[in-house]
């Protein structure tokens, strides 16, 4: 058999607590294999030579918006995006096919690049794997096939719950916990789904009926329950079902200053189970000052620190044009005057859930932008755990993910962090107290936030670490005291044991996998759901479960990449 080796790298695997040691690492069939019993190293055919350099597990984003409806609705909005992307003619236009011919992509924006161009970037800086947070059921055959046509990366996404019409039926007339469970499940195992994902709990389906806001204990205006209720009925179901990723929770009130209260609610309505509250930067804003828009960071980072059942990403926000998109109408409606360009969109499918488009831009000199800058960065640093905490920054709606080498020169280089802060509205620096924070991440540090922290919340027991048996997802970086130039450019990526990018540079194009969870449920809930159907939608029930055949068909023949549920209850 064909062995690898990746000689004289400093590894960081903080999954089996190896902090910066000069290791070798070998590969075979695609696995990471352990040394022979009496330390002699297996002979290797290939040899890569990472002397000095920094080696680490393949980067995992678990918040990406990179399939399914919306995205190709954020691409089909911004045509100057594509035609104005810098990197097009420098980089994609250079690559020739087997012919001779040089390619050329049509859809390399940078707010929200095309499919070919997301796995592309993803990989050239050393990430392998993205998730999509917000498949809405009815749609998730075009979610797989557009995460399916993203190369290289593996890919997975989360099922929306919460807001769709017969969850808040069944909800509004009390049916059992073991009836949503079902439910849950169903929709889960139908949709081929890793997770659920809750956006603004109850307020999409609230906001058809003309309500423009919803609190967490405040009742739905049509079914009466409150978004206290779907949390806890969601997050239950979940747990019941072993499903190993926590509720991903988009909470109510997104950027309205003063959330930071309905946030904390937030966390506690689950009553101590497993929840991940995602691009909380969003989530984390006070009321005071004159200009009644003040950071709630230090209350959010407390609140999380004394909650080991709770974990957040964080949705940086990075200066500069892009596009948010989101299934939370309520408050995508409520934005549409602050478009940059002025066009948007708002629409629904199936009443399943919803989707807002709208372009923005993020300017240093307005004072909200920078305090978001400032209140992310702030999250980030005061968080103590930082296994549940994740590198984010909500793509597109915070920034471009190819922005993450530029945040992780944030978090790591003090100096840089408050040369930044110093470009940015004076008013903001003032009530700031970004610049006494003195922590500096470590590569450490780095590693868990963008590998082993999110291939732990997900379940991904062969991914995100460097131990015998796990999958070969690899990154090695040349190391540089600028980190945004060493992350941006990895000397090495390989992907399943195969090299695909050198020096920042793609050399191969392999078929990413696609994770999903099968939950056990009760299947006599299919009654249900198919009554539902014929009484309100235009599609045969029969046909909305999603086989490991036709999967695998719409990741165009990746691997099946099954994630176990817990053994037992959490």
């Amino acid at each position: 058999m064909s062995i690898a080796r990746l000689r004289g790298g400093i590894v960081y695997d903080p999954a089996n607590g190896v902090n910066g040691e000069r290791r070798d690492l070998y590969i075979r069939d695609g696995r990471l294999v352990a040394q022979r019993p009496d330390d002699a190293p297996p002979a290797a055919d290939r040899d890569y030579d990472a002397s000095g350099m920094i080696v680490m597990a393949g980067g995992i984003d678990l918040h990406s918006h990179i399939g399914g409806g919306k995205t190709n609705l954020s691409r089909l909005l911004l045509p100057e995006d594509h035609r104005a992307d810098p990197l097009r003619d420098a980089r994609y236009e250079a690559v020739q096919d087997a012919q001779g011919r040089y390619l050329r992509l049509p859809s390399c924006g940078v707010c929200t690049p095309g499919t070919l161009a997301t796995g592309y970037r993803y990989a050239e800086m050393g990430y392998t794997a993205a998730f999509e947070p917000a498949m809405i059921a009815s749609n998730a055959r075009h979610a797989h096939l557009e995460m399916g046509d993203t190369p290289i990366i593996d890919h997975g996404a989360y099922v929306m719950l919460g807001n769709d019409e017969l969850f808040l039926q069944m909800l509004a007339a009390r049916d059992s916990e073991e009836r949503l469970r079902d439910y849950v499940g169903w929709t889960i195992h139908a949709s081929k789904a890793l997770g659920v994902k809750v956006v603004n709990p109850g307020g999409i389906s609230a906001f058809k009926f003309n309500q423009r806001s919803l609190d967490i204990d405040e009742a739905h205006v049509h079914y009466g329950i409150t978004p206290r209720d779907v949390l806890r009925s969601l997050t239950h179901a979940l747990t019941e079902l072993r499903v190993p990723h926590p509720l991903h929770v988009h909470a109510s009130n997104l950027g309205v200053p003063g959330n930071i209260a309905s946030t904390i609610a937030t966390m506690d309505a689950a009553e101590g189970l497993p929840i991940h509250l995602t691009h909380i930067q969003f989530h984390s804003y006070g009321t005071e000052g004159q200009r009644k828009f003040s950071s709630g960071a230090a209350q959010i980072a407390e609140a999380v620190n004394a909650r080991p059942n709770v974990s957040v990403d964080v949705g940086q926000i990075i200066f500069g044009q892009t596009v948010t998109a989101s299934g939370d109408t309520m408050m995508q409606f409520r934005n549409t005057p602050l478009a940059q360009p002025r066009k948007w969109i708002v629409g629904d499918i199936e009443c399943d859930a919803g989707c807002g488009i709208v372009p923005f831009r993020y300017r240093e000199q307005s004072y909200v932008n920078a305090l978001q800058w400032i209140i992310g960065l702030e999250i980030f640093l005061l968080i103590d755990d930082p296994w549940r905490v994740s590198m984010t920054t909500d793509h597109p709606n915070g920034g471009p993910f190819t922005s993450y080498p530029h945040l992780i020169r944030l978090l790591m280089d003090k100096t840089f962090r408050d040369e930044q802060l110093a470009t940015l509205h004076s008013d903001a620096q003032a009530v700031s107290g970004l610049a006494g924070i003195q922590r500096e991440l470590s590569l450490y540090e780095v590693a868990i936030l963008t590998r082993a922290g999110p291939a732990r919340l997900l379940g991904l027991t062969d991914r995100g670490h460097l131990g015998a048996g796990a999958a070969a997802d690899i990154a090695v970086y040349r190391d540089d005291p600028n980190r945004e130039k060493m992350f941006t450019t990895p000397a090495y990526v390989f992907k399943d044991g195969e090299l695909v990018a050198r020096d920042g540079m793609l050399v191969a194009t392999p078929t990413g996998g696609i994770h999903f969870v099968s939950p056990d449920f009760d299947r006599s809930i299919e009654k249900t759901v198919r009554a539902y159907s014929d009484s309100n939608l235009v599609g045969n029930p029969l046909h909305v479960p999603i086989s490991n055949d036709e999967i695998c068909a719409c990741c165009r023949g990746g691997k099946l990449l099954p994630v176990a549920c817990h053994s037992v209850r959490a």
